[in-house]
């Protein structure tokens, strides 16, 4: 399958998804770098113009947890019956919150990264989604003298930073 049609896919589904949720916006796409090595990721961006500051906030919710669970949908739904290799990842963005929340991870792990070669001992970080976990272990795969991995079971899974 095409990124061209992966991508309508996307924007065709999150589209209706909003229409159904009585919050209809436009959706624009792009391909992105890699963020999932084994998958192509497009980004969904939610044409906030005509949403209200309220309809803004019940999209995105608490901690980005709404949000969230459209990813999980939009993830699960459009890779359903297709072949590991046509499978794509889908990013939903609106009003900047992705960017902030990357910047507030980018953040989190930095202060373990120091933590952990100040003390030796490992560093937990909790309240992250499975989604925000991969992307930590995705930005500290980097750091040869560190190793991550994740501890628990949902929904109090925690990702974990210590020495190699």
């Amino acid at each position: 399958m095409s990124d061209e049609k992966k991508i309508q896919r996307g924007q065709q589904w999150l589209e209706k998804l909003l229409s159904l949720m009585s919050n209809p916006a436009s959706v624009s796409a792009h391909k992105s770098d890699n963020y999932h090595e084994e998958t192509d990721n497009y980004w969904l961006n939610i044409d906030q113009t005509n949403l209200s500051a309220d309809q803004i906030d019940l999209l995105i919710g608490r901690d980005g947890e709404v949000i969230d669970a459209i990813q999980f949908l939009a993830n699960s739904t459009l890779n359903i019956n297709l072949e590991p290799e046509e499978h794509a990842s889908y990013t939903i963005e609106l009003d900047g919150y992705r960017l902030r929340r990357e910047a507030e991870l980018r953040s989190i792990a930095e202060e373990a990264i120091m933590e952990v070669r100040r003390t030796g001992r490992e560093y937990e970080m909790k309240d992250l989604s499975s989604a925000e976990r991969r992307q930590v272990h995705s930005l500290l795969k980097e750091y040869t003298d560190l190793e991550t991995y994740s501890r628990g079971q949902e929904p109090d899974r925690r990702l974990v930073v210590r020495l190699r």
